[in-house]
């Protein structure tokens, strides 16, 4: 076993702020637990102070190298330090110690032994401690090291050059694993994991990828893999279940950079740059590493999109049922009365729509109580669901505390029902609630764990976000109604320009928070009854793939081999309402791919406020065509917007071609 093998580049820290010995000790201490070496850092400085106790480590020239067996110890390593001006370590010359390593041994065996002894004889070359002194970075650092060490042992360098040339083998498990989710779990998720399964396999370490998709978890993590892994990638825009991973080193990251920075995050595991994942106190951000910091507006987004995705089956599968039932009473007629006028039992004037009707409007009414519901499970678990969904049932249905009183057969006031703005106040307020009642519940004695999830967390975090949101329900109920009414009498231009506005946001990050955010406000305006919204942002989504595989259908000699066998995979994506599928290829060339289809997706969002074009379903795409309003000129404008986003996409990447030759 080499040095390296030990001495990752997470616990190295050069010019440490050290003044004292204990200081040196608990730096390299927190150096080890940062990169996963440790199950109790207190328990094993315990036992670096032990067997300081017995004789200091320093040895003087200015090193020392603090060493002790603990079972707190979990995986072997090193962690080394350098002090500018040294700090008194307690040396036998007197000198103050400035290169410090720290040695972590498991209690069997004498591997620290082994690694004390290769140290030594390489510390005992004073250019080699000096060139360790001046080492500018971490990797600069390690080199040293390993060139030393190859110096030394010159027949274990051989030993490797003749392993190397045999092939490969592939260590039993997996040294990395991975977690890949999307609030709608269906292009996103797989194409982060497939993009991991691919960087691992170019750079020699064979990666696992658990899917966390619409169809549920494909290809789980095991508990022997997990236990054997050396880190894991949580690539996750969802909440995904993280307490199997307590003591391992984990990233968690945006999707997106999942599918755009894989190499980057399998080497932050390989180099010991993730930080220990703890369930009760999650992640400690390494300090150089920016994919694991996450702020509060990709928290609030990814608790945002936890309640979406979970929402998404019941809008589709209500809406569609309800679309369905406008259409069977099309077909037979029912639309009007005899006179000409609206008919108001349209949808359910017949058995044969009346059925999918109503099972569609029952789905469609869990949709609010199902997005508070788990926008609270993602801020805080499990006990925050049943809050969650009652205040979001509190919010769809109007609940005040007067009609409560009044009303024995909780009948809602209808001038109080908040909506979606309600349930997304009760979800998030559902999961703060409950968050504060854990802690305030935390004096109570470790006997009654048991009982604070199923018993005391629920009774009242149920009666507590019940009676704010009565409370609050008729202030956000007139904004509510402000707003839906503000969106229904809008003028012609009006529609026209926002029309533009949410096709074009579906095609600005393909998936990502802009689209999201669109996708959202449509299903909201469904909900309220303003379908035509709806239908720009349908259209505007289904563009963006139909564009791109119509400019590699039909101009090839712009686009890689690649691109072009993938292109016609974009029609399909395309028409079912997938714009992901658009992401490889705007990643590729964002300034070209990007501006083109929003383009595109603008004109298709213009011609369906045009055209007057409604959309009931949430979801579908081309395959909803038939419940909406003036079905025709629906696919018109889907043609032409993806005619023009294919023209000028063409265009440009022809421009960039010229200006390359």
């Amino acid at each position: 076993m080499r040095i390296l093998d030990l001495l990752k580049s997470g616990a190295v820290e050069l010019n440490a702020s050290a003044k004292t010995k204990d200081e040196a000790i608990e730096k390299l201490v927190s150096l080890h637990e940062s990169v996963g070496n440790l199950a109790d850092g207190k328990e094993y400085k315990k036992a670096i102070m032990l067997r300081e106790e017995q004789g200091t480590t320093a040895i003087g020239e200015g090193i020392a190298v603090p060493h002790a067996k603990s079972d707190s110890v979990k995986t072997p390593g090193i962690a080394a330090i350098t002090v500018k001006d040294g700090v008194d370590y307690e040396a036998p010359d007197g000198k103050p110690s400035d290169i410090i390593f720290m040695i972590a041994a498991p209690v069997d065996g004498d591997l620290h032994l082994e690694i004390l002894s290769r140290l030594m004889v390489m510390l005992m070359d004073p250019d080699f401690c000096s060139s360790l002194r001046s080492a500018k970075t971490t990797e600069e650092f390690l080199n040293l090291i390993d060139s030393k060490e190859k110096e030394k042992y010159p027949d274990e360098v051989s030993a490797e050059a003749a392993a190397d040339t045999q092939a490969p083998v592939k260590k039993d498990g997996y040294r990395i694993l991975a977690v890949t989710a999307c609030p709608t779990g269906i292009a996103h998720t797989y194409m982060a994991a497939e993009a991991l399964e691919k960087a691992g396999e170019k750079l020699g370490y064979p990666l696992k990828a658990e899917t966390n998709g619409s169809g549920g978890v494909k290809n789980a993590l095991t508990k022997e893999e997990i236990a054997e892994c050396d880190g894991i990638i949580v690539a996750a825009d969802k909440n995904v279940e993280m307490a199997r991973f307590d003591g391992k080193p984990v990233i968690k990251t945006s999707v997106s950079n999942g599918i755009n920075k894989p190499e980057e995050l399998i080497r932050k595991i390989v180099d010991g740059k993730a930080s220990v994942y703890h369930e009760e106190g999650g992640v400690q951000a390494s300090a150089d590493d920016d994919l694991e910091k996450e702020g509060m507006g990709h928290k609030l987004y990814k608790h945002l999109m936890n309640g979406v995705s979970h929402m998404l089956p019941f809008v589709v599968g209500g809406g569609v049922l309800i679309a369905l039932g406008f259409l069977i009473d099309t077909l037979m007629g029912n639309a009007t009365m005899p006179d000409g006028s609206a008919n108001g039992a349209f949808g359910f004037t017949s058995f044969a729509a009346s059925v999918p009707f109503w099972i569609g409007k029952i789905a469609f009414s869990f949709m609010l109580p199902i997005l508070a519901g788990y926008i609270a499970q993602s801020i805080a678990d499990r006990p925050g669901l049943l809050p969650g969904i009652l205040g979001g049932m509190i919010a769809a249905q109007g609940y005040t505390f007067n009609s409560m009183f009044e009303n024995q057969n909780l009948v809602g006031d209808s001038t109080a029902v908040s909506g979606f703005l309600g349930a997304l106040f009760a979800g998030f307020a559902a999961g703060l609630i409950v968050n504060f009642l854990k802690k305030a519940f935390d004096w109570l004695p470790k006997a009654m764990d048991g009982i604070k999830p199923v018993f005391l967390y629920p009774l009242f975090g149920a009666f507590l976000v019940g009676a704010l949101m009565c409370l609050i329900n008729p202030l956000i109920g007139v904004l509510n109604t402000s707003i839906s009414n503000g969106l229904s009498s809008l003028g012609d231009t009006s529609q026209l320009l926002l029309s533009i506005a949410l096709a074009a946001m579906m095609a600005i990050d393909m998936g990502g928070p802009f689209n999201k955010a669109a996708y959202v406000f449509g299903t909201a305006a469904i909900a309220d009854g303003n379908t035509w919204i709806m239908a720009a942002v349908m259209i505007g989504g289904m563009v963006p793939p139909i564009a791109i595989a119509l400019s590699t259908t039909f101009v090839k000699k712009i686009w890689t081999e690649e691109e072009i066998k993938s292109g016609p995979v974009n029609y399909l994506m395309g028409l079912c309402f997938i714009t992901e599928g658009a992401i490889p290829y705007a990643a590729a060339d964002p300034l070209r791919v990007i501006p083109a289809c929003m383009i595109g997706s603008a004109l298709s969002g213009a011609l369906t406020a045009a055209f007057n074009v409604t959309c009931p379903a949430p979801h579908g795409g081309i395959f909803t065509f038939a419940v909406c309003g003036h079905p025709l000129l629906y696919i018109v404008a889907l043609v032409a917007g993806s005619i023009l986003g294919g023209v000028v996409l063409t265009l440009l990447k022809g421009l960039k071609q010229k200006k390359a030759a």
